[in-house]
């Protein structure tokens, strides 16, 4: 099977937990210390090899296509004012990877945006899915570990994580079957079980290595509940037929930044790592901590 080149990274949602902040900017482009989230989905992507990106967004997501351009007279103005370093980063932006933007049209649903680039996705030729509002930040790549499995099994995989009791009801939740490490056959896959009726505690979500078959699933897809395309009922169809597997990763640190309280932890988790400022703001919340 041919090597996966390209992903699709869904960014057309209307971000409704954020507002009224997401009234006029994209959820994806909420910043992480000094770079928005989407910035390190895409980094992920590339650290993993892949460089063909297809970005897929909504009337009211220019700022994401603008982020991932040149930016002419800001880079002037850097130059002229002698910020080398800054020109240098930002420049790097764009140069990061082949980047295609597209809107998406049709149903609404998390498959709607995959879809709605599949157009771009030859018919024998893998391909990824990965969000656009989280990200899990490991060594290797998530996403590398993902590609690394797909090439030795030749069968799609989904990125798992461990979650706790309370959070299983949040998250597609999968019967597994070990195969090796932490690798896992997918039996079945559950959407936001509760305790008793959930058959483990990996979520199995957020970053998807998809065989050529899936595209033909996706068109064959049906409004479901409340009239929305939802990936995880392709992929029920792709399980009847052929093996799927799940990808416990490792060394990784998961971050829901869809999610306002998985927003703030991040950003407090990036702050305390910032080469920067951590040490002052390790001081900062112990003070706070003491006051309290």
């Amino acid at each position: 099977m041919k090597k996966v080149t390209k992903a699709i990274i869904p960014a057309a949602g209307f971000g409704t937990r954020f507002l009224p902040q997401t009234k006029a900017m994209p959820k994806e482009m909420l910043p992480v210390v000094d770079k928005p989230v989407i910035q390190y989905v895409v980094e992920e992507v590339v650290a993993s090899g892949i460089f063909d990106i297809i970005i897929v967004t909504g009337s009211s997501k220019r700022a994401i296509e603008d982020h991932f351009d040149r930016a002419y007279d800001l880079e002037f103005f850097l130059s002229q004012s002698g910020k080398g370093d800054k020109l240098e980063e930002i420049r790097k932006i764009a140069n990061m990877a082949n980047f295609v933007f597209v809107s998406q049209r049709g149903p609404y649903g998390n498959a709607g945006p995959v879809l709605s680039a599949s157009h771009l996705i030859a018919k024998d030729e893998p391909f990824a899915v990965i969000w656009g509002d989280e990200f899990i930040y490991a060594d290797p790549p998530r996403l590398k570990q993902l590609i690394d499995v797909f090439e030795k099994y030749q069968k799609s995989a989904i990125s798992g994580v461990r979650v706790d009791k309370k959070d299983l009801s949040k998250y597609g939740i999968s019967k597994i079957e070990s195969v090796e490490d932490n690798v896992y056959k997918i039996l079945d896959i559950v959407e936001k079980p509760t305790l008793e009726e959930a058959p483990s505690n990996l979520a199995t979500h957020g970053a998807y290595i998809f065989t050529p078959s899936m595209l033909g699933y996706l068109s064959d897809l049906k409004p479901g509940k409340g009239g929305e395309l939802w990936l995880s009922e392709a992929i029920e169809a792709l399980l009847k037929k052929e093996s799927v597997y799940a990808v416990e990763i490792k060394n990784g640190r998961y971050y829901d930044t869809g999610d306002k309280l998985g927003y703030l932890k991040t950003i407090i988790d990036f702050s305390i790592d910032h080469p920067e400022f951590g040490n002052e703001i390790k001081e900062y919340i112990k003070e706070k901590a003491r006051a309290f």
